[in-house]
C-alpha cells in the first residue's frame, strides 16, 4: 500500500473517531452561534452551553445531540483523506531526502497546505450541517416564529441548490478558507513540536499513547485559539437566509455582530468549541497515528 493510500485510510479512521467524540458539543455550539441579536427586553432562547444542552435532550433527546451528524459522518473519509494525505504530499514536497524528519516550521506550511485543500469540501458540508443544527435558533430569528424544517442532509442540499444552485453550497467559502489554512498550520505546528518536545532524544514513532492523547488535545485547542471569530463569522453566513440574507459578505457579517452584541459576540460558543476539541481532537490523532503506524 502506498502512502497516499495509508493516509487515506488513517486519516478516514481518524476522522470517525473525531466525529463520534466531538458531535455533540458542536451541535451546541452552533446553537450558541447561530441565535439572533436580542432586541431590548428579549432574554436569549439558551441562557449557555449546558441550558442548550437542557433544552436540546428535553426537547428531542439525546439523538438532538447528534443531529447533522449523517452530512460530516457521509464525507468524513473525503475530508480526513484530503486533510491527511495533502498534508502527507507536502511533507513529501518538503523533505530533501525520503524519511528525512522536518522541521516544526515545515509542518506548519503542511498544515496550512492541508486546510487549503480542505477547505473546498468542508465548506458545502458544513453548511448542510450548521443549518441542520440551528433549525430550532433561526425558528426565533424574526418578529413571527417560523418553522424551518429539513427532514436530513439531503434534503437541505435539495432546498440550497432549488433557491441557489450550486454557488449556494459554497456560501461561506472564504471564511472556511480563513479557518482552514491558519487553523490546520497551527494544529499541526503545535502536535508536531509537542511530539518532539515529548520525545527528547527519542524517535517520535516511539511515543506512547498517552504522550500522543495529550499532544493531539492540546494541538486541537490551539486550532481554535485564533480562529474562532472566524468560525462565528462562517457559521452564521451558513445559516443565513438565500432569498432575503442579513449578511452581504463576512466583512458585513463581522461588523453587524460586534455593532449588535460587540466584541463578545464572535465568541459566542467558544466553551463548548474547546470542550470539543480537546477530547475530539485527542481521539482522532491518536486514531490515525495507530491506524498509520499499523499500516506500515
Amino acid at each position: 500500500m502506498g502512502d497516499v493510500a495509508k493516509d487515506l485510510a488513517a486519516g478516514t479512521v481518524g476522522g470517525a473517531a473525531q466525529l463520534v467524540v466531538g458531535h455533540p458539543f458542536d451541535t451546541i455550539k452552533v446553537k450558541l452561534q447561530s441565535q439572533p441579536a436580542l432586541l431590548h427586553g428579549q432574554t436569549p432562547k439558551y441562557a449557555g452551553a449546558m441550558d442548550a444542552v437542557r433544552q436540546t435532550v428535553a426537547a428531542e433527546g439525546p439523538r438532538g445531540l447528534y443531529k447533522g451528524m449523517a452530512a460530516p459522518l457521509a464525507t468524513v473519509a473525503a475530508l480526513n483523506a484530503v486533510l491527511f494525505s495533502a498534508r502527507g504530499q507536502m511533507e513529501a514536497l518538503l523533505r530533501l531526502e525520503p524519511g528525512a524528519p522536518l522541521s516544526v516550521g515545515q509542518q506548519v506550511v503542511c498544515g496550512a497546505g492541508a486546510g487549503l485543500a480542505v477547505s473546498f469540501l468542508a465548506c458545502p458540508t458544513e453548511l448542510i450541517k450548521c443549518r441542520l443544527q440551528a433549525q430550532s435558533a433561526l425558528a426565533r430569528a424574526g418578529p413571527v416564529p417560523i418553522t424551518i424544517k429539513y427532514g436530513g442532509p439531503i434534503d437541505v442540499a435539495q432546498h440550497v441548490l432549488s433557491e441557489a444552485g450550486t454557488r449556494g453550497l459554497f456560501k461561506g467559502l472564504i471564511p472556511t478558507m480563513a479557518r482552514e489554512v491558519p487553523g490546520n498550520a497551527v494544529m499541526f505546528g503545535v502536535y508536531e513540536g509537542l511530539k518532539k518536545l515529548m520525545a527528547g532524544d527519542k524517535d517520535t514513532s516511539e511515543l506512547g499513547r498517552g504522550s500522543l492523547i495529550v499532544a493531539g488535545g492540546i494541538a486541537g485547542a490551539s486550532f481554535w485559539l485564533g480562529v474562532y471569530p472566524t468560525d462565528v463569522v462562517k457559521s452564521v453566513i451558513q445559516v443565513d437566509d438565500y432569498k432575503q440574507p442579513k449578511y452581504t459578505g463576512s466583512v458585513d457579517a463581522f461588523r453587524k455582530i460586534v455593532a449588535a452584541e460587540g466584541a463578545r459576540g464572535l465568541f459566542k460558543g467558544f466553551g463548548p468549541a474547546m470542550a470539543r476539541s480537546v477530547p475530539a481532537n485527542a481521539a482522532c490523532f491518536l486514531a490515525y497515528e495507530i491506524t498509520r503506524s499499523s499500516l506500515g
